[in-house]
């Protein structure tokens, strides 16, 4: 009878024994899987910590934001479409503050060191002239006509004179051969300026630029499509660091003027972050949408949106 309970105790303790030794497995794996994820979720928090500190922009004031929040700008000036007052012309900026509209312009270097407004870095498309624009002297790019109207290139110095403050400019600075010259010129024309201005770039060195000599400007980096910078013969590479403002860590920009469309995850991530959100080039004033500002063209939006 007793070797019979021994038995009976023995098969219990072994019952048990195995019970347990299951429920130590099970533990054991969940363990495994546990630490998986937990490794997992900290190597996805330190990406998006990574991805955030490399796409975080600056802290602009609300004063340096305000004169462009929910204001409509007019790209290039208040051109027209059939070209009868051209872009970035005296006449489209003049057109431009009479209606109300802030403008946006671009400027490059002229060959003798003079800071004109053009967009395009070769002349052929506006002044029908084979060439690029730093090729040429102010005294020879004043020569020639914009679009075959009687108006000329002007100078940055002539357009601030005719905007004269009346309503905020937003300065493209154009990639070239002498960035730096181009930077510190600018800087020089738009520290003697009263008023309101900002200045923007595809390049984020240029951005970086002002970011140290002139923090107190508002800066903006301009960003589009990595397709469209490999049409422009861009590296893949670098296509995608720009498209995605990945060198955001370089020039830490207020805002964000992106290609109206689908935007990556990044740029929303800066936004996110405080960057203000500016589309460029509007056709339609449902893109005010979601946006701080909007540089469009050939129509006439209400003059602010917010």
């Amino acid at each position: 009878m007793n070797v019979k309970k021994t038995l009976n105790t023995a098969v219990k303790v072994y019952n048990t024994a195995e019970k347990l030794s299951k429920k130590a497995k099970i533990a054991k794996r969940r363990a495994k899987k546990l630490a998986f994820i937990s490794g997992a979720l900290l190597g996805i928090g330190a990406a998006a910590g990574a991805c955030a500190a490399l796409v975080a922009p600056g802290s602009a004031t609300e004063e340096q934001k305000a004169p462009f929040m929910g204001q409509n700008i007019a790209h290039r000036g208040l051109h027209t479409e059939d070209k009868s007052i051209p872009e970035n012309s005296l006449a489209a900026f003049r057109r431009a503050v009479e209606h109300g509209y802030g403008v946006e312009l671009d400027v490059q270097l002229s060959k003798d060191g003079k800071v004109v407004v053009f967009h395009d870095d070769t002349l052929s498309r506006v002044c029908g002239v084979d060439g690029r624009v730093d090729e040429f002297t102010y005294a020879e790019l004043s020569e020639m006509r914009l679009c075959g109207t009687d108006e000329h290139i002007p100078l940055f110095s002539d357009v601030l004179v005719t905007v004269n403050g009346k309503t905020p400019i937003i300065c493209e600075l154009k990639t070239g051969r002498h960035n730096s010259e181009l930077c510190e010129k600018t800087l020089k024309l738009i520290s003697s300026y009263s008023g309101d201005l900002c200045i923007e770039s595809f390049d984020p060195t240029i951005v970086a630029w002002f970011r140290v000599h002139a923090p107190e400007i508002l800066r903006g980096q301009l960003a589009t499509t990595s397709e469209d910078y490999v049409k422009g013969g861009m590296n893949p590479a670098l296509a995608f660091a720009l498209e995605n403002t990945l060198l955001n860590v370089l020039s830490r920009p207020h805002f964000i003027a992106y290609r109206i469309g689908e935007k990556p995850l990044t740029v929303k991530l800066s936004e996110a972050l405080g960057a203000m959100k500016v589309g460029w080039t509007s056709h339609n004033k449902v893109n005010e949408q979601g946006r701080d500002t909007v540089i469009f063209e050939f129509y006439e939006p209400e003059v602010r949106f917010k």
